[in-house]
């Protein structure tokens, strides 16, 4: 009969387990904060259910963008360091980082500037009434702030990773916790559960904050020529196209009113032009180019 044989802590293991374990709780450190304030928002009621209904609708650029570029940019980077290639790693980090921006800040700005409309279209029925929809865009609105940091945390962590360094993520994801608790609790006895979400967007710019740091302090990462020039014009064109959507949602407001499919339709209206004006305004501006957004779903 086939036997187990018993596990052993071999030195493999013991490096995997080393690690392993802070680089989990490094990269999980969104869903650590969520369960926080989570646990803080049930001393109100019905706070919990709308921090949770606010946290799906951001965690969609964060899963589409921020977890896709931190799980192709660990091996790349990975790759280029065991190569020897430290010019190309820096260079496979600034690509990584103007790609995020470029596609979470303008969506940071839509999720800020019309919340309400978002919310009441997709959850507005039912037992889920207008109060409700009040304080999850008022949530909505708040971890919005904080997106664009979410995602540059998945941007910065490779660079430890890479380089077989969990514990320094782990040591700041701890003062991520820290600070997400403390601010927490203050802002949530002068502002509700509002304040909790408020909480876990500056936490997670301090985090985001502290890695770029300590990877600018050791060497391993630096702006290029091409990321500082970029990176503003992504965010003006980002602030231009949020300005437009607020303006259109004012102009379709009675649509909005209206629910049903006349709701939808605006909605979708929303996205259409956003899309379409941050499209032209990047381009415009040059915070892109379209052989620039070719070659990033490509490979060489």
């Amino acid at each position: 009969l086939p036997r187990l044989p018993r596990p052993r802590l071999t030195p493999e293991v013991r490096k995997f387990l080393r690690l392993g374990v802070p680089g989990a709780i490094a990269a999980g450190i969104v869903q650590i904060n969520l369960v926080v304030g989570g646990m803080i928002a049930s001393l109100q009621d019905g706070a919990r259910p709308m921090l949770y209904y606010a946290d799906r609708i951001y965690q969609l650029p964060l899963g589409v963008i921020g977890v896709a570029m931190g799980v192709v940019l660990l091996p790349e980077l990975s790759r280029r360091l065991r190569a020897g290639d430290e010019a190309g790693a820096a260079q496979s980090q600034n690509r990584a980082l103007e790609l995020s921006l470029f596609f979470t800040v303008p969506a940071a700005a839509a999720l800020f500037v019309v919340p309400t409309e978002i919310i009441a279209v997709l959850f507005e029925r039912g037992a889920f009434h207008a109060d409700a929809t009040r304080g999850t865009s008022a949530a909505l609105a708040a971890f919005a702030l904080g997106l664009p940091s979410f995602v540059l945390i998945k941007v910065f962590t490779p660079g430890f990773f890479a380089r077989e360094d969990t514990k320094t993520p782990m040591q700041f994801a701890a003062i991520n916790v820290a600070v997400n608790i403390a601010l927490g609790l203050f802002l949530f006895w002068r502002m509700g559960f509002v304040g909790l979400a408020i909480a876990t967007s500056v936490a997670g710019w301090v985090n985001a904050v502290l890695l770029a740091q300590r990877l600018h302090k050791l060497g391993h990462f630096k702006m290029d020529a091409r990321l500082r020039a970029r990176a503003p014009m992504i965010i003006a064109a980002s602030i231009a196209m949020g300005l437009v959507l607020w303006g259109a949602a004012t102009v379709a407001a009675p649509n909005f009113a209206a629910g049903g499919l006349s709701s939808i339709l605006a909605l979708i209206g929303l996205v259409v032009i956003g899309l379409i004006l941050y499209a032209a305004l990047t381009l415009a501006l040059g915070a892109a180019r379209m052989s620039d957004v070719k070659s990033a779903f490509g490979r060489s």
